[in-house]
């Protein structure tokens, strides 16, 4: 009995850890289409108020509080995908031991 085919989920993980830190350096391309508009209208409004001559204090928590929810998201997700990889090493490790034990001696 050979290892246990984990490759589809280490890429996956390899996938989401690329677009945590894409997330982290504040890249668009991982967003969803809700997460780019929630962020790009943050981003308008900010500038309007900052071309008004006001402080543009609500938009930035607003772009903060978004990049932090995406960053919960992606780190939910990559947790998710390590826990269904550990389950499936486990279930082939519980595999082979019982057809060990069930050895010819």
């Amino acid at each position: 009995m050979g290892k246990p085919d984990t490759r589809r989920l280490d890429r996956e993980i390899q996938q989401a850890t690329r677009k945590l830190d894409a997330v982290r350096n504040q890249e668009m391309w991982p967003l969803t289409g809700a997460e780019r508009r929630a962020v790009i209208g943050a981003m308008a409004g900010g500038s309007y108020r900052v071309a008004r001559g006001k402080s543009p204090g609500r938009a930035e928590r607003k772009l903060d509080t978004m990049w932090e929810s995406v960053q919960t998201r992606l780190i939910a997700e990559i947790t998710a995908l390590q826990m269904e990889r550990q389950r499936i090493v486990n279930e082939a490790a519980a595999a082979k031991a019982a057809k060990k034990s069930t050895g010819w001696w």
